[in-house]
C-alpha cells in the first residue's frame, strides 16, 4: 500500500487523456495496491458485520432453548466478531483516505507539470476559472471516486455473499431477499441520468461563476478607476443566484434517490419480518433463524448506501475527469522542419554564433551579448514576439516558427533548457506571494547579487515602503528583505511590481533575457536611471527589450523596427528617427507626414 510519505510522488505518470474514463482508469490502475488494501480490508469488516445476525440469532436460539454453553459461544464470538470489524473499518478508513489524498495529489501533480510545460500556452487555451476548477473542486471529485470504487467493491462483495449464505440458510426466506437485492440495487438507476444532468449543470454554472469571480478580482484595480464595481458585482450576484438555484434543483433529485435508498429497503424489512413471523408461527423456521434473517436484511442497508455513493461519486468524477483530462491533453506545438519554408526558416547558409538569437517569422536578428531594442509598429505584436523569442509559441496548430538560439530552434530543446537559456518578462509579470528575499530567490549563475539587481532596477523606494509595512514584535525592521509581498504584489503600485519583477530577472541572469515593456508603468526619471543600469548589468550577455520608450532606446546598442510581422529596419535611434518615417511616427505618436504632438522626451541626452 503506497504510503503519504512517499508524496509527492517522484514521477506521477504519464496519464491515459483519450476520454475522461479512460483518465479514472489510469488512476485506478496506478493506485492498484492501494485499492486492492482497500478492497480486502472492506470486505474483511462488512463480513464480520454480516456475521453478527447469525450470531444474534444463534444467541436468541439458545436462550429459547435455555442452552448456555452456546449462549456463552455466541458472545465469545460476537466479542471477536466486534474486534475484527473495528480492525477492518480502522484500516478501511485509513487506506481509503490513503488512495483519495494519493489520487488528488496524482492529478495536482500532473497538472502543475503541464502547466509549466505549457506555459502562457495554457492560458490561451484554456479559460483561468476552468484552471482553477480542475485544480481544486475536480481534483477532490476525482479523488473520491478513487477511494469510494474499493468501498464499493466489498459493498458488492458483501452483498452477493449475504443473499447466498440466505439461500442456504433458509431458503423460504432467501429466495424473496435473493429476488429483492437486484431490484433494490438498480431501482435507483433510472433516476441516476436526470441527477446527472442536473448536477453537470450546477458544476458549468458554477465554473462561470468562479471564471467572472476571478476575472473580477484580477481587474479590481481597473474596475475601481472606472467605477465598475456595482456593475461586475451585481453581474456575479446574478451568476451565483444560478449556480444557487441549480444547486437545489440538484439536490432535490439526489434527496429522492436517497429517499428510495430508505424506503424500498425498509419496505422489504417489513415484508420479511412478516413472512417470517407466519413461518416462525407455523412451526416452519426457529425465532433465531428469523431473527438472523431480519438482522442480515437489515445489514444489507449498509452495502446499499455504498452503491448510492458510487453513482453520485461516478455523476460527479466523470465530467472532472473529462475537465481534467483536456488540460492535460494540450500538448506544446512542435518545432516546424528545419528549411521547410525558405520564407519563414532558418536562412540557408547562416552562421549562427552562440547566443545569437532569430525569430525566422519576422526576420529578427539578436546578436550575441547586446542590448537590442526592439519596436513594434504593432502593440499586440510585441507580445507575439516576446512568445515566440522565448519559445512560448502562442499557435494551437503547431505552424508557428520556433525561434532560433545559436542555430537551434526552441521548441526542439529539452523545456529545462530552453527555459534557462532564454527568459522572458511579459508585459505584466506575476509576483508570488512571500518575502521579497522568497521572489528573489531564483535559480541564477550568481553573477548579479540581489543588492545589485534591485538598485539597478531602481527598487530603493519599493525597499521604504516594504519596510514600513514590517510590523510584529519578531520583525526586523532594518531589512525589508524580509517583508511579506501580497498575492500577485496587490499592495504595490504597478511601477513597484514592475521595478520588483525586472530586479528578479536580473537576479536570473540568464544567457537570453527577454523584456517585454519593462518600464511602462514609471516616471521618465526613474525610467532613465533603469535603462542604463541594465545596459551595464547585462553588460556582455544577450539581451532584448520591447519597449517604444525613447529612453530606452536611446540606451540600446542596436534598434529593431518591426512592422506588420516583418522587421524592416535597423539601427541606432537617432538614426532611425531620422530616416525612417514609419518608425518616427510611431516613437514619437507622430503621423507619418510630421504632423501631430512632438513628444517632450526623444532620447536620454535631450532629457539631460
Amino acid at each position: 500500500m503506497p504510503s503519504l510519505r512517499s508524496l509527492p510522488l517522484s514521477d506521477p505518470g504519464v496519464p491515459d487523456v483519450r476520454s475522461g474514463f479512460r483518465f479514472l482508469l489510469w488512476l485506478e490502475a496506478r493506485q492498484w495496491r492501494g485499492q486492492l488494501a482497500a478492497t480486502a480490508w472492506g470486505t474483511l469488516y462488512m463480513a464480520a458485520v454480516a456475521s453478527f445476525p447469525l450470531t444474534v440469532g444463534t444467541a436468541v436460539q439458545a436462550v429459547v432453548d435455555r442452552s448456555g454453553h452456546r449462549l456463552a459461544v455466541a458472545g465469545a464470538v460476537m466479542l471477536s466478531l466486534g474486534a475484527v470489524a473495528a480492525l477492518g473499518d480502522t484500516m478501511l478508513h485509513r487506506t481509503s483516505v490513503t488512495n483519495w489524498i494519493s489520487a488528488a495529489a496524482r492529478v495536482q501533480q500532473l497538472l502543475a507539470r503541464q502547466t509549466v510545460e505549457l506555459g502562457s500556452v495554457l492560458a490561451r487555451r484554456v479559460a483561468a476559472g476552468e484552471v482553477v476548477a480542475v485544480s481544486t473542486g475536480d481534483v477532490e471529485k476525482i479523488g473520491w471516486f478513487v477511494e469510494a470504487l474499493a468501498r464499493f467493491t466489498s459493498a458488492l462483495l458483501a452483498t452477493v455473499g449475504v443473499a447466498i449464505a440466505l439461500l442456504v440458510y433458509q431458503p423460504a426466506l432467501g429466495v424473496v431477499v435473493a429476488a429483492s437485492v437486484p431490484v433494490l440495487a438498480v431501482a435507483v438507476l433510472p433516476l441516476l441520468p436526470a441527477a446527472t444532468k442536473r448536477a453537470d449543470l450546477q458544476r458549468e454554472k458554477a465554473g462561470r461563476a468562479t471564471e467572472l469571480a476571478s476575472d473580477t478580482v484580477a481587474g479590481l484595480r481597473v474596475l475601481r478607476g472606472i467605477g465598475g464595481e456595482e456593475l461586475f458585482l451585481d453581474r456575479y450576484r446574478r451568476a451565483s443566484q444560478q449556480v444557487r438555484a441549480a444547486a437545489v434543483h440538484s439536490a432535490r433529485m439526489w434527496a429522492l434517490i436517497s429517499a428510495l435508498q430508505v424506503v424500498l429497503p425498509g419496505l422489504l424489512l417489513v415484508g420479511i419480518a412478516w413472512y417470517g413471523a407466519r413461518l416462525a408461527l407455523d412451526g416452519r423456521i426457529s425465532v433465531g433463524e428469523l431473527v438472523t434473517v431480519y438482522g442480515s436484511v437489515a445489514f444489507l442497508l449498509v452495502p446499499l448506501r455504498n452503491f448510492e455513493e458510487i453513482a453520485m461519486a461516478w455523476s460527479f468524477s466523470r465530467p472532472s475527469a473529462k475537465r481534467a483530462a483536456r488540460v492535460l491533453s494540450l500538448r506544446r506545438p512542435g518545432p516546424r522542419p528545419a528549411g521547410s519554408d525558405t520564407e519563414h526558416g532558418p536562412v540557408p547558409g547562416a552562421r549562427y554564433a552562440a547566443g545569437e538569437l532569430h525569430d525566422p517569422a519576422s526576420g529578427l536578428w539578436v546578436p550575441a551579448g547586446l542590448l537590442t531594442a526592439v519596436v513594434c509598429g504593432d502593440p499586440d505584436e510585441g507580445g507575439r514576439l516576446a512568445d515566440r523569442l522565448g519559445g512560448h509559441s502562442p499557435g494551437a496548430s503547431g505552424d508557428e516558427v520556433s525561434a532560433l538560439l545559436g542555430g537551434q530552434p526552441l521548441d526542439a530543446m529539452p523545456l529545462a533548457v530552453a527555459r534557462a537559456a532564454v527568459l522572458v518578462q511579459d508585459k505584466d509579470p506575476v509576483l508570488l506571494s512571500g518575502t521579497l528575499a522568497e521572489l528573489l530567490d531564483v535559480p541564477s549563475s550568481g553573477a548579479v547579487s540581489m543588492a545589485a539587481a534591485l538598485a539597478a532596477a531602481q527598487c530603493g523606494d519599493v525597499l521604504d515602503a516594504l519596510a514600513q509595512t514590517m510590523a510584529g514584535p519578531d520583525a526586523d525592521r532594518g531589512d525589508p528583505m524580509r517583508a511579506r509581498i501580497t498575492e500577485r504584489g496587490r499592495s504595490l503600485s504597478g511601477g513597484q511590481r514592475q521595478r520588483l519583477a525586472l530586479a528578479r530577472s536580473l537576479v536570473a541572469d540568464p544567457e537570453v533575457l527577454v523584456l517585454d515593456e519593462p518600464t511602462s508603468a514609471v516616471d521618465a526619471h526613474t525610467e532613465a536611471r533603469i535603462a542604463a543600469a541594465l545596459k551595464e548589468v547585462r553588460g556582455g550577455r544577450t539581451t532584448v527589450v520591447l519597449t517604444s520608450s525613447p529612453l530606452v532606446l536611446d540606451r540600446a546598442d542596436r534598434v529593431v523596427f518591426v512592422d506588420d510581422g516583418a522587421a524592416t529596419a535597423v539601427g541606432r535611434h537617432h538614426e532611425l528617427l531620422r530616416d525612417h518615417p514609419r518608425y518616427r511616427a510611431v516613437v514619437t505618436r507622430e503621423t507619418e507626414d510630421g504632423s501631430g504632438p512632438v513628444p517632450a522626451i526623444l532620447s536620454f541626452e535631450e532629457s539631460a
